[in-house]
Formats: structure tokens, C-alpha cells, sequence
């Protein structure tokens, strides 16, 4: 992937360059002493193994809210996993780019985008504000990654932001209730279904 005119590779172009190498197996485990789930940082390590009789090519990987994009907040235990994994098959296969998952942005590649990342929105920014994926599309992504009930998620939205519905929040104000679930969810995904459930009734979440 070309992004700001340097060359990167990518973690499904790394797998696959695996597979037809005939890579007999990956594995990862997280380095517990170095992480710290309350303030989202994880550490994991990887080994890949090119043959069975491989004594294999280690690599790791950090993350925590600091070195990752807004738009994967919460997300921040998988993008330590990944960027793991990609130097421990950088390491095997004698690769010296370096990945696009290791860096700390949301890359805006110089290539195609996929169609599904070319539909105009209604403003007509192609999902886009900014140079930044559109907070529906975010929020969706929280409510996917943690599993929780997107009626409920609703209606806590339009409290928080003190609205009879999410839709007549501000930008301002939707994005502080994006970063303050992202933020709940990664601490205390327990006491945040709590709270959800607080809002359960109908009439609430018709609001």
C-alpha cells in the first residue's frame, strides 16, 4: 500500500504471503506483566513458525490509546495483537517494510478504495468529515466490538447528550458520548451493560 508517498505492507498481504510459503503455524500470547486493561495498553507476543521443525521468529506488539487511531479506541488489545504478529512474519519472511497497522493514524491510502468505502453519504463526503469517518460509522463499530444492544446504546446516547433523540445532538456533543462509551466499554464492559439495561424501557428507548 502506497500512503504518503512510502510503501507499507498489510497484515491480509502478510497472511497470505504465509499461506503460499507454507507457514506451519502462528502463535501469540499476551505479556500480561506489561499490560494494564485499565488503561487499555496491551502487550502481545507472537512466534511464527516457517516448518515444523522451526524453532521460530518472534515478534511484538503494543497498544494503548496513544499510539493508535481515534477510530479504533477500545480496540486497542486486537491492534496489539495484529501488530504483533505482522513483526513476527516481517522477522521470517525478510521483510523490511513496515506495516500499516503499526502506525498510529488512520492511513488514507493513494490507491482505490474498495467500493463499499466509496459510497457519497447524504452531505456528500463519502463517509468521511474531515478526513475522518463519520461518527455513525463509529459508533457502529463500538457496538459491534463489544456486542452491545444498539436500541439501548440509542437511548442512553440522547440522555447523555441531553436530547429527546440522538439525531438532535450536536457533532460536538455525539463525539464526547463516542469517546466516553469507547472509554466504559474497555474499563468495565460489565458496568456498562448495567447501565444500559437502565434504559430498557420502551418508552425510553422510542424516545
Amino acid at each position: 500500500m502506497l500512503l504518503g508517498g512510502g510503501w507499507y505492507v498489510t497484515h491480509s498481504g502478510l497472511l497470505r504471503l504465509s499461506e503460499r510459503r507454507r507457514c506451519a503455524g502462528i502463535g501469540v500470547q499476551q505479556v500480561r506483566e506489561f499490560c494494564d486493561p485499565v488503561a487499555c495498553r496491551w502487550v502481545f507476543k507472537a512466534i511464527v513458525y516457517k516448518s515444523p521443525r522451526s524453532r521460530g521468529f518472534v515478534g511484538y506488539g503494543d497498544a494503548d490509546p496513544s499510539n493508535v487511531s481515534s477510530v479504533v479506541h477500545g480496540a486497542e488489545m486486537r491492534v496489539a495483537e495484529t501488530r504483533a504478529v505482522n513483526r513476527a512474519l516481517r522477522k521470517a519472511y525478510g521483510i523490511g517494510l513496515c506495516s500499516v497497522e503499526e502506525l498510529g493514524w488512520a492511513p488514507r491510502s493513494n490507491a482505490i478504495e474498495p467500493r463499499a468505502h466509496q459510497k457519497t453519504s447524504s452531505n456528500g463526503n463519502n463517509g468521511y468529515h474531515n478526513g475522518q469517518p463519520r461518527l455513525r460509522d463509529r459508533l457502529c463499530l463500538l457496538i459491534r466490538q463489544h456486542k452491545l444492544d444498539a436500541a439501548l446504546v440509542k437511548a442512553y446516547a440522547a440522555d447523555y447528550c441531553g436530547t429527546a433523540a440522538l439525531r438532535d445532538a450536536s457533532r460536538d456533543q455525539v463525539e464526547a458520548f463516542i469517546n466516553s462509551l469507547a472509554e466504559s466499554a474497555a474499563k468495565d464492559r460489565d458496568a456498562l451493560i448495567t447501565q444500559l439495561n437502565t434504559y430498557s424501557n420502551p418508552r425510553e428507548v422510542n424516545s
